[in-house]
């Protein structure tokens, strides 16, 4: 079987700024909410079995505490903001498993979620389904995909590394040396994507980067200026590391089979007539039909 992680929070971003906006007579902005439902029932149609959907339920985390300018809800659009809730309570009542966070990221969860199905003997792949950089890092040789399914496209160890220059494991280095303007910090001053590439590439990790740039074994332009900014912004480096690692070890399932649809919720057909878009429901059942 295929283990499907999506990114809700992403998904919703993505279709809130794809869809028209779609007001109900109630007042509600629901565009993003529902196209989001109906694009999830599409990958059911397709052939998905198993798929946990995970969410920001709140857009702060226990980073913020540790970086002052990680990101946070501001500047975001209150009516997407506002379809948070509405998505997971919708995405719920249609008969998926979903993960909605609050002290951790949605990233966390779909990386929990992928260790544990990655461990389980009758999982043939796990596709975590967003294109987020942070991501790359969970990718497993044989085991875990990124899934981008705006493009189609599949990434394993070697488009990772082609992508990036580094392997899954130096994805939080690469990512704290060039900083995440998504995720709010800056990086260290002077490093970019490809000097990182590079250094990472050779030794694999921020702390076993040599404080003499004649020790790195690499070509890299600017390395003495490169060596002295590491050196002087080492601390903040270590805790950008920090930042970009993901926590995998949180007990979302006991068991994959947790994340198996098996059909709608009763009630659904009320939600989706909610939404202005009872065809969601009408999706949803011939799809229980059709597996029962």
């Amino acid at each position: 079987m295929d283990v499907h992680l999506v990114d809700g929070t992403y998904e919703l971003f993505r279709h809130f700024f794809a869809v028209p906006s779609h007001v109900t007579r109630d007042g509600h902005e629901v565009g993003a909410a529902r196209a989001v439902v109906g694009s999830l029932l599409t990958m059911l149609e397709d052939g998905a079995t198993h798929v946990g959907v995970a969410t920001d339920k709140v857009i702060e985390s226990f980073r913020n505490e540790m970086w002052p300018t990680y990101k946070d809800g501001s500047g975001v659009d209150p009516t997407l903001l506002a379809q948070f809730p509405l998505l997971e309570d919708t995405l719920e009542a249609a008969g998926f498993a979903v993960f909605a966070m609050v002290e951790q990221e949605a990233d966390d969860a779909l990386a929990s979620l992928a260790r544990i199905a990655a461990a389980d003997e009758r999982v043939d792949r796990v596709l975590i389904a967003t294109p987020d950089k942070d991501l790359a890092q969970c990718v497993v040789d044989g085991r875990v995909w990124q899934y981008d399914r705006r493009k189609g496209t599949v990434s394993g160890v070697a488009e990772v590394i082609e992508k990036f220059g580094v392997p899954p494991a130096s994805i939080p280095d690469w990512l704290a040396l060039v900083g995440d303007s998504a995720d709010g910090f800056p990086g260290v001053p002077g490093w970019g994507a490809k000097s990182a590439a590079a250094v990472l590439a050779r030794w694999g990790d921020i702390e076993s980067i040599p404080a003499d740039p004649a020790d790195w074994d690499v070509t890299v332009r600017g390395a003495a200026r490169l060596a002295e900014s590491l050196a002087e912004h080492r601390e903040n480096a270590a805790l950008f590391r920090v930042l970009a690692t993901l926590v995998d070890d949180l007990d979302l399932i006991a068991d994959v089979e947790e994340l198996r649809w098996t059909g709608p919720a009763e009630g659904f057909d009320r939600v989706a007539a909610a939404l202005d878009a009872p065809a969601l429901a009408e999706r949803a059942a011939r799809l229980a039909a059709r597996r029962a």
